[in-house]
């Protein structure tokens, strides 16, 4: 459900309290807590999306909500401490992002509620028992990560017909590498592709990574849903420009030098956080609101690096393109 159906939802009745009541009660102030997997710079435009929803809902920073945060840089090892020091200080919601912080935050506390501003598929990982009734504390945003990863490698088959090797990246502290891979081995597979996986588990990591892709002569790169990843996206976007290999992921990879992305608008569906942590603070139970998945998906083709790598893009997929980068 996009950020207009949220709060279309709300408008129409569904816990139809005045706005940011919670706060107002006695001068209360919400505490709310966000678990970040990375860093604050690598999540600027989610961040923005997230305060831009809470202010949707009436709550401003530093005037009837504080807002704390702790990043784990990348270091998934870190989320279960932050997560407990996120308990500790007794906020009143804690806000994660991706299965690994979603899974730390769960560990560290079964009474704060916790809200996926969006998480890999949430009933396989066994974070919530269902999306419409998800039971214990977690609620939020999900969404299903292989069939997008499958989708991506369709895509870069449709814009290079003729390559034969593919590399991905992925991120092997995160257990939604499993289902998402298998996605993406089926797909090549039925598209006469071979593929070959190059782990990195930190910024460090990629220079190594993407030397190996050229020496293993791979045609072309996909980049696999992760936090990590996502947030040293500009980084695999020049690494990939460097080494001449036409780079594939989400949205957010093409804007940051890739070729193509096809996935979710990841600041709307940040945005689309607010709406649940609204309704908890006024009183609601994360088990009794329904695990939402976007609905909309965006492809992003960055015509320029096409052009720089030699890629001619089909017409008829421009033509299907949200955004096109000149």
């Amino acid at each position: 459900m996009d950020r207009r159906a949220f709060i279309g939802r709300v408008a129409g009745g569904v816990l139809a309290a005045p706005l940011a009541a919670f706060a107002q009660q006695a001068g209360k102030i919400a505490r709310i807590g966000f678990l970040g997997a990375t860093s604050a710079s690598g999540y600027a435009k989610q961040l923005d999306g997230f305060r831009l929803g809470l202010r949707d809902f009436g709550y401003m920073e530093g005037k009837n909500i504080v807002l704390e945060y702790r990043w784990a840089e990348g270091n998934y090892a870190q989320l279960a401490e932050l997560a407990a020091e996120l308990v500790h200080s007794k906020v009143d919601v804690i806000v994660t992002h991706g299965t690994p912080g979603t899974r730390a935050a769960k560990g560290a506390t079964t009474t704060i509620p916790i809200v996926m501003a969006i998480s890999g598929d949430a009933v396989a990982t066994g974070l919530v028992v269902s999306l419409p009734r998800p039971g214990g504390n977690i609620t939020g945003s999900t969404f299903f990560g292989p069939e997008l990863s499958a989708k991506q490698i369709e895509l870069l088959k449709e814009i290079l017909p003729r390559i034969t090797r593919v590399a991905v990246l992925v991120n092997p502290d995160n257990p939604v590498i499993g289902p998402m891979s298998k996605a993406m081995e089926i797909t090549t597979k039925s598209l006469n592709l071979g593929l070959q996986q190059f782990a990195v588990r930190g910024p460090n990591e990629f220079e190594n990574a993407f030397s190996a892709m050229v020496q293993k002569s791979v045609e072309a790169v996909a980049i696999q849903e992760d936090g990590m990843l996502n947030a040293n996206v500009r980084t695999a976007g020049d690494l990939a420009m460097r080494k001449r290999l036409p780079l594939i992921g989400n949205t957010e990879v093409p804007r940051a030098g890739g070729v193509l992305g096809y996935g979710v608008n990841f600041p709307e569906v940040f945005r689309s956080a607010a709406y649940f942590v609204d309704n908890i603070l006024k009183g609601a139970k994360p088990a009794d609101l329904p695990v939402q998945q976007p609905t909309k998906f965006e492809l992003v083709i960055n015509l320029k690096t096409a052009k720089a790598l030699g890629i001619t893009i089909p017409q008829s997929l421009l033509s299907r393109a949200d955004e096109v980068i000149q």
